[in-house]
């Protein structure tokens, strides 16, 4: 594994094709070696499961799509501001992890049935918001205890960016770009992807599999929970 993160590293130097799959690439590593965002999957598919309004894949696509950005804009805000304080990029401290850990317990206990939530109007079933609050909502929280980790699977495209911000512009904004793009395929394609198995399940089977998933979704999301308490202390 060090040899391949060595690799993408030197790839950052090298021509702007390159540099950029290396980019994209470390975006996709973000996802999956990580446990804190891996847990964005569960919640994702949990959330997708419990909706009953998404009928077509493009719309599971478009729900995932704004739960990313939501994560993305977390980040980046966050970031900024953690780098202006002179610590950490990204780390929001024990009370940050804290906080998006409660916000698992609640998704998760949701998921599970136990807990009716009441999105004040902005409900997926509000046609007005056309239910593209609430992921958006899950995402900008979600993001705020991943700052750590992704910065640290960052730090070598963010190396890069800092040395040429000043010389060659275009590039450092292109590699942060597709860092993103990486960062966000993984959670669009899993969302995406649960959308056409569950259909599937539906259509074979009589017996309640989607509901198993929902529920198998919600407790891994309360185990990420747990997780975030256990890596702040």
């Amino acid at each position: 594994m060090d040899i391949i993160f060595t690799k993408l590293s030197e790839l950052l130097y090298g021509s702007y094709i390159f540099a950029g799959i290396s980019s994209f690439t470390w975006g996709v590593l973000s996802i999956l070696l990580s446990p804190c965002h891996l847990a964005s999957i569960p919640l994702i598919i949990g959330y997708l499961t419990s909706r009953n309004d998404i009928r077509t894949t493009s719309r599971s696509f478009i729900i995932s799509l704004i739960f990313s950005v939501g994560i993305l804009i977390t980040i980046a805000v966050i970031g900024l501001i953690t780098y202006s304080l002179g610590r950490l990029m990204g780390d929001v401290g024990v009370w940050g992890n804290l906080i998006v850990a409660s916000v698992f317990f609640i998704v998760g206990l949701y998921m599970l049935d136990i807990l009716n939530l009441n999105w004040g109007g902005f409900s997926h079933n509000n046609t007005k918001y056309g239910g593209l609050f609430e992921p958006f909502l899950l995402g900008l929280i979600f993001g705020i205890g991943l700052g750590p980790c992704t910065f640290a699977f960052m730090a070598p495209v963010l190396g890069v960016v800092f040395q040429l911000s000043n010389s060659e512009p275009v590039l450092p904004i292109s590699l942060l770009g597709y860092f993103a793009i990486g960062h966000c395929f993984v959670i669009v394609l899993a969302g995406t992807l649960a959308h056409k198995v569950g259909n599937y399940l539906k259509w074979t089977e009589k017996s309640n599999l989607s509901k198993i998933i929902k529920k198998t979704c919600g407790v891994l999301v309360i185990l990420a929970g747990f997780y975030l308490i256990y890596i702040s202390f």
